[in-house]
C-alpha cells in the first residue's frame, strides 16, 4: 500500500504496557463483551411472543430483531470510530448506562412503535465489545494477537448464543417484558464493576470527530483486504443471522411444536462453536487467516446442507447449530486478525468498516429469513443461508486479489 493519507494516523498511540495485558483483565473484557452483546439477542427467541402482544404476524414481528441490529450498524458506524479518538473507559461506561435505560424502556413499552425505537437505540449503546477487542489488539503482541482476540471474541460468542437461552426460558416462564428488566439491571451491575476495574486507555488521535469519520472512507478506499473483509464478513453474518432469526418460528411450526424456552436451548447448543474461537485464532496466528477463513466458509456451507435435508430431523438440526456456530466464529475471527495487523493505529476505524458491514449483513439477513420464512419456509430460509455463503467464498477467493494470489 501507498503512504497512508496523513489524516489517518495524526500521532500514535501510546506504547502498550505488557502488565496492562493481564490474563485477569483479558477475561473481563470477555465476560464484558458478552453480557453487552447480549442485548441485541434476547429478542430473538421472544418474537413470537412480541408478535401476539401485538397482535402482529411472525414477518412483522421478526422486525424487531432486524431493527435492533439496524442500531448497532449505527453504533459501530458513529460510535465506535471514537475508540481512536476518546478515552475508552469513560466512553464504555457512559455506553453501558445509555444501554440500561433503553432495555428499560423496551421493557415498559405499550406498543409495537415504541418497542422499535426503543431497540433502535439498544442497539446503537450495545457497541462496547467493539470498542474493547481494538483495545485488546493494540495491547497484544504480533505473535499473540489472534489468540488474545480469539479469547476475548469466546466471552462476546457465548453472549450472543446464551443470550437466547437466557431469555427463551425468561420469556417461557415469566415474559418477555422481564428479560429486558433483567438485561437493564445488569447492564448497571457490569457499569460499577468496570467503574472500578477497567484500566484507563487514552488514544492520541487529535483531528476533530468529523475527520474521524472521513478517514473510514480513506480507509476503504486504500485498503483492499479491509474491503475483501467486509464483504466476506456481511455475507457471513447474513447467513447467520436468517438461521437465528427465524429458528423460533421453525420450532413453533408443525414440524416441532416446541415454544420459545426450547428455541433458546438451541442458543446453548451453538455455544459450543465459542470454543472454536480460540483454535481460529491460534490457527490464524501460526498459519495465516485465511487458512482458518476458508475452513470456516467450508464449515458453514456444510452445515446449511445438512440444516436443509436434515433440518426436519432433531438431530440433523442440532448438528447443523453446531457446525454452523463453529463456521461462522472461524470466519470471524481470522477477519479480524487479518485487518487488526494492516493499521495499528487505527484498529478501532478499521473495526467499525469492518463490523458496519458485518451488520448491515446481519440486518439484511434477518430480513431476508423473516420475508423466505413467510413465503416458504424452511427451505426458503435455508436457500438464504447457502446463497449468502456463497457469495462469500466467491468473494474472498476473487475480491481484491492480484490473478497470481488466487
Amino acid at each position: 500500500m501507498r503512504e497512508p493519507v496523513a489524516e489517518l494516523q495524526p500521532v500514535a498511540e501510546k506504547p502498550a504496557v505488557p502488565a496492562s495485558l493481564a490474563p485477569g483483565l483479558v477475561w473481563l473484557m470477555a465476560v464484558t463483551c458478552g453480557l453487552v452483546v447480549a442485548n441485541i439477542y434476547y429478542n430473538q427467541p421472544l418474537l413470537a411472543e412480541i408478535g401476539r402482544t401485538f397482535g402482529l404476524s411472525e414477518s412483522s414481528a421478526s422486525l424487531v430483531a432486524t431493527i435492533t441490529q439496524v442500531g448497532y450498524t449505527l453504533g459501530l458506524l458513529l460510535v465506535v470510530p471514537l475508540g481512536d479518538k476518546r478515552e475508552r473507559k469513560n466512553l464504555t461506561l457512559v455506553l453501558l448506562l445509555c444501554s440500561a435505560a433503553c432495555m428499560a424502556g423496551a421493557a415498559i413499552a405499550p406498543s409495537f412503535a415504541l418497542l422499535g425505537a426503543a431497540s433502535l437505540l439498544i442497539g446503537l449503546f450495545s457497541a462496547v465489545p467493539q470498542l474493547l477487542i481494538p483495545m485488546a489488539a493494540s495491547l497484544a503482541s504480533d505473535e499473540q494477537r489472534g489468540q488474545v482476540v480469539g479469547k476475548v471474541m469466546s466471552g462476546l460468542l457465548i453472549g450472543v448464543l446464551l443470550s437466547r437461552t437466557v431469555s427463551g426460558y425468561v420469556g417461557a416462564h415469566f415474559g418477555w417484558r422481564t428479560m429486558f428488566w433483567v438485561g437493564a439491571g445488569l447492564m448497571v451491575l457490569l457499569t460499577a464493576v468496570l467503574a472500578r476495574m477497567l484500566p484507563r486507555n487514552q488514544p492520541q488521535f487529535t483531528g476533530s470527530y468529523g475527520s474521524l469519520l472521513r478517514s473510514l472512507g480513506t480507509l476503504v478506499r486504500e485498503l483492499p483486504v479491509l474491503r475483501r473483509s467486509a464483504l466476506v464478513g456481511a455475507c457471513m453474518f447474513g447467513g447467520f443471522s436468517a438461521f437465528w432469526t427465524t429458528l423460533v418460528f421453525f420450532l413453533e411450526s408443525p414440524a416441532y411444536r416446541y415454544g420459545s424456552e426450547v428455541a433458546g436451548l438451541f442458543g446453548l447448543i451453538g455455544a459450543s462453536g465459542a470454543f472454536a474461537a480460540s483454535f481460529a485464532g491460534k490457527s490464524a496466528d501460526r498459519k495465516g487467516a485465511d487458512y482458518a477463513l476458508n475452513l470456516g466458509i467450508l464449515l458453514f456451507l456444510g452445515a446449511y446442507v445438512l440444516l436443509g435435508f436434515g433440518g426436519m430431523y432433531l438431530i440433523g438440526l442440532v448438528a447443523g447449530v453446531v457446525i454452523l456456530d463453529v463456521g461462522q466464529q472461524m470466519t470471524h475471527i481470522s477477519n479480524q486478525t487479518r485487518i487488526f495487523s494492516l493499521l495499528p493505529e487505527a484498529r478501532s476505524r478499521l473495526n467499525t468498516v469492518y463490523m458496519t458491514a458485518c451488520f448491515i449483513g446481519a440486518s439484511a439477513g434477518s430480513f431476508l429469513g423473516g420475508l423466505a420464512w413467510y413465503h416458504f419456509q424452511w427451505p426458503g430460509v435455508c436457500a438464504v443461508g447457502l446463497g449468502l455463503v456463497v457469495l462469500a467464498y466467491l468473494a474472498n477467493r476473487f475480491y481484491g486479489r492480484s490473478p497470481a494470489a488466487r
